[in-house]
């Protein structure tokens, strides 16, 4: 569970933009989705390595 303290005088808005920062950060919604529904490990195994590649890829062309 995320906790913000909110400081004295300060705005709900900006409480609120912390606290969507945090659950970016933290990956709480990726997190959340991914107990929908059961992946076994081999797929993610396989998702993970994807992901890594088209990184690296990217990451080479970057800097060409």
């Amino acid at each position: 569970m995320l906790v913000v303290k909110i400081a004295p005088g300060e705005q709900i808005e900006r409480a609120l933009k912390r606290y969507r920062n945090k659950v970016r950060k933290t990956q709480q919604l990726k997190r959340i989705r991914s107990y929908q529904e059961y992946t076994k490990k081999s797929t993610a195994k396989r998702e993970e390595l994807k992901k890594a590649i088209y990184k690296n890829e990217y990451m080479r062309n970057q800097e060409n």
